[in-house]
């Protein structure tokens, strides 16, 4: 499967989870995903997909539907419910306009019927997360929800449920006002080197490190927020509000 032409009105290196509890189609799709600029995270079902997501932030879940134990329309009910607001598409064998309802009806964005072209897929995706760019660059919103911590990015003010302040240093500060402003986008070690006292890829994984420790609930152990993008950077994972 060839690599499809970029769309640099996309997020940068988005990344997609994959719920489908047949193993072939699973390793199809993450291939084809990765060698289209996509971080991959791949699941046999539900269970396993939750248990993903407690660690790590996703751009856009692709569901099957019929899977053993709790189905596809249950894991997207569920995932809703939790307050998952990014783009959900159902790849599925039940083609019935029927199904399509059902699917919408809990709150899918897309609903593509296998079999299916991949190409097809690519740009069903691509399509989905466009909107959610959209959305993400017409707000105004000075403040950026990262877990259960605000971050506003007019005064550099990190805080904790119930309004207490969470101690930034400076170069924390910077390096997190940058990468707000950047939600969802990949931001290299040279591009985060350029905020003041912080001169050297070497120094920027430093203050990454320490930032981590402030906003991640499970320390250095679970990057859900403040995400490594290997060879590329790192990209926050939030909310603008």
């Amino acid at each position: 499967m060839a690599r499809e032409e970029t769309d640099t009105n996309l997020i940068s290196t988005p990344h997609i989870l994959v719920v489908d509890d047949d193993e072939r189609i699973r390793g199809l799709l993450a291939r084809y995903l990765l060698d289209n600029g996509c971080v991959v995270l791949s699941a046999a079902n539900a269970q396993e997909a939750k248990s993903m997501l407690t660690v790590s932030e996703v751009d856009l879940a692709v569901l099957d539907i019929m899977m053993p134990g709790q189905t596809g329309l249950d894991l997207a009910s569920d995932l809703r419910e939790s307050g998952f607001e990014w783009p959900i598409l159902f790849l599925t064998a039940l083609g019935e306009s029927s199904d399509r309802i059902a699917g919408l009806e809990v709150g899918a964005d897309d609903y593509l019927a296998k079999p299916f072209e991949p190409k097809e897929l690519l740009l069903r995706i691509r399509a989905l997360l466009r909107r959610t760019m959209k959305k993400v660059s017409h707000t105004t919103a000075q403040k950026v929800q990262i877990g259960t911590l605000i971050f506003n990015t007019e005064n550099g003010a990190l805080l904790a449920e119930g309004g207490q302040d969470v101690f930034l240093t400076d170069a924390e500060r910077e390096l997190l006002m940058m990468m707000a402003k950047n939600v969802g986008k990949t931001l290299s070690r040279e591009d985060l080197s350029a905020i003041s006292g912080v001169n050297s890829a070497r120094a920027v994984d430093v203050q990454i490190t320490r930032l981590r420790r402030k906003i991640e609930q499970g320390g250095d152990a679970a990057t859900r927020y403040l995400q490594t993008v290997r060879g590329q950077g790192y990209v926050l994972r939030g909310r603008p509000l």
